[in-house]
C-alpha cells in the first residue's frame, strides 16, 4: 500500500473506508487481518472477548493458509512454534481382531497441526486491540436505500441497551448457523449429516512416560507428524497430537439427529453417556486409543451438519465468509482453510477495486471462491459418506474391510478439488496484497 506522503492532499483527508464484521471466530479475525490491509477501519462485534476453551479442538492448516497466517501477523516464526508438522495422511482398517491395515498413505501432506484456541489468540493478538466491540450482541441489521451503507444493530449485554454501528460494508462471519445468511435465505437450513461426533483433546504434559502414552505411541509409532485415520464399518476415529504435548481425537459414529438446544451443534453429556461412548469404544478401536478416551477430560458431542452449496454469497454491500457462506463436514480439513483463504481473497479484491468500485470488488470475490467453495464442500460430504459406510447415489456402501485400493483412493485428502492449488488466482497476489 502506498504511504501517506505519497497521497494527493484530498486523498489524505478521505476518511478509510469501513468495514463491521459480525463474528469474532478465526474467520472473523481473518477478515480484520486482510481488511486493514487493504486500507479498511475495522470494527469487530463480538459477545465476549475469546478465551481459550479448555476441550477445543484441532485442526490442520494447509500451506497458503499457513503463509497467508505468517503475512497478516508478522511474527512467521511463531505460527511454527504453535503448530506441529502433519505430513502423513494415513488411513488403517481396523477388523474385529483390532488388526490393522494400510488402506491409503500420502507421505507429502505438508499441513500443520493447531489447536483451534492457539491460532485465534496467535491472530487475535496481532489485531489493534480497538477495533473490537466486546459484548454487542447481534441484533439485525438494515442496507440504506442508495446500497452504500450499512447500519447493525446491537445489544449491549452489560447494560441492555441498544445501539447501532454503521459501516460502508457487513461481513457475516458468523458461523454455520449464521443469523445473516438466514435474512437472505430463510429456506436454506443445514443438513444433518448422518452422524455425530465424539471428541476430546488429551493433555499428557507431565505424564509423558506413563503407560497410556507409551502404549498410544507404540500404536502410532509416527504420531508427532502424522494424521491417524482408523476405519471400522460405519465408524471412524482421526488422531494426531498438537502443540503443549496434547493429542486431538475424533470418533464419528452414525445416530439420528441430535435434538439440540440453542444456536450450538455441540450436544451436552452425560456421565451415563459418556460411560456407553467407553464401551462402545472397547468393541471396535485398538485399546490404546479406548484407553486415551477413558482418560481424556471432558469429551463431547459435535453434530455434523454442513449445507448444499449456495447459489449466492453478497447482498449489495452484506458478505458471506467462512462457515457462515460454506458450511462444510470436517473430513477435507476445509473448514478453517477455507475461511482463512476467503478472507485473503476478500480483502485482494477490495484493495484492487477500492470503496468507489465495492460492487465490483464483492461480486469478484463470490465469482472467486463460490465454485470453488461449492466443490470442496460436496466433496467433504461425500468423503464422509464413504467414511461412514453410508449410502452413496453411485456405489455400494463402502467396507474398510473388503475395499479395494481403487475405492481407497477418495480417502486421502489429496483428493480434494483444487488441493495445493488456488484456481482463478496466483497465491502471490494474496501474498502481496496489502503490501504496495
Amino acid at each position: 500500500m502506498s504511504h501517506s506522503h505519497d497521497l494527493p492532499q484530498q486523498e489524505k483527508l478521505k476518511p478509510k473506508p469501513k468495514a463491521v464484521i459480525v463474528g469474532g471466530s478465526i474467520a472473523g479475525v481473518s477478515c480484520a487481518h486482510a481488511l486493514i490491509r487493504a486500507g479498511f477501519v475495522v470494527i469487530e462485534k463480538s459477545r465476549k472477548p475469546p478465551k481459550g476453551s479448555p476441550t477445543g479442538a484441532g485442526l490442520s492448516l494447509d500451506p497458503l493458509s499457513q503463509e497467508l497466517i505468517r503475512s497478516w501477523t508478522g511474527r512467521p516464526e511463531l505460527l511454527r512454534d504453535i503448530t506441529c508438522p502433519l505430513a502423513i495422511d494415513l488411513n488403517q482398517a481396523i477388523d474385529d481382531e483390532k488388526t490393522r491395515k494400510i488402506l491409503a498413505r500420502d507421505d507429502h501432506f505438508n499441513h500443520r497441526a493447531a489447536h483451534w484456541a492457539t491460532l485465534h489468540d496467535h491472530l487475535f493478538t496481532a489485531l489493534p486491540p480497538e477495533i473490537f466491540l466486546w459484548g454487542h450482541l447481534f441484533l439485525s441489521f438494515s442496507v440504506s436505500n442508495d446500497k452504500q451503507s450499512v447500519k447493525m444493530k446491537a445489544q449491549v449485554l452489560d447494560t441492555g441497551e441498544t445501539t447501532k454501528v454503521c459501516g460502508d460494508l457487513l461481513i457475516a462471519a458468523d458461523g454455520c448457523l449464521s443469523l445473516i445468511r438466514n435474512h437472505f435465505l430463510p429456506n436454506v437450513k443445514p443438513r444433518y449429516s448422518g452422524y455425530c461426533a465424539w471428541r476430546g483433546v488429551f493433555d499428557f504434559s507431565g505424564s509423558e512416560d506413563s503407560e497410556t502414552i507409551k502404549n498410544v505411541r507404540e500404536a502410532h509409532p509416527e504420531l508427532g507428524k502424522c494424521l491417524y485415520l482408523d476405519l471400522a464399518p460405519g465408524n471412524h476415529t482421526v488422531l494426531y497430537e498438537i502443540p503443549n504435548k496434547r493429542l486431538n481425537w475424533i470418533w464419528y459414529l452414525n445416530q439420528p439427529e441430535p435434538d439440540l438446544q440453542g444456536n450450538s451443534v455441540t450436544t451436552k453429556v452425560s456421565d451415563d453417556m459418556i460411560q456407553k461412548m467407553y464401551q462402545d469404544a472397547e468393541k471396535i478401536w485398538h485399546p490404546a486409543l479406548v484407553q486415551l478416551m477413558r482418560e481424556t477430560k471432558e469429551p463431547f458431542i459435535n453434530a455434523i451438519y454442513d449445507c448444499d452449496p449456495l447459489e449466492q454469497i453478497v447482498w449489495d454491500n452484506v458478505v458471506l465468509i467462512g462457515d457462515a457462506a460454506h458450511p462444510t463436514t470436517p473430513h477435507s480439513s476445509r473448514s478453517t482453510n477455507m475461511s482463512i483463504l476467503d478472507a485473503a481473497v476478500l480483502g485482494w479484491c477490495l484493495e484492487k477495486s477500492g470503496l468507489k468500485n465495492l460492487t465490483a470488488a464483492l461480486e469478484e470475490y463470490q465469482s472467486i471462491r463460490l465454485p470453488v467453495a461449492s466443490k470442496q464442500v460436496l466433496h467433504a460430504r461425500q468423503v464422509g459418506r464413504i467414511k461412514q459406510g453410508l449410502v452413496l447415489p453411485d456405489c455400494k456402501p463402502f467396507n474398510p474391510n473388503t475395499a479395494t485400493q481403487e475405492e481407497c483412493k477418495m480417502l486421502l485428502q489429496r483428493g480434494v478439488p483444487f488441493f495445493g492449488q488456488n484456481p482463478f488466482l496466483r497465491s502471490s497476489d494474496l501474498l502481496l496484497a496489502g503490501k504496495r
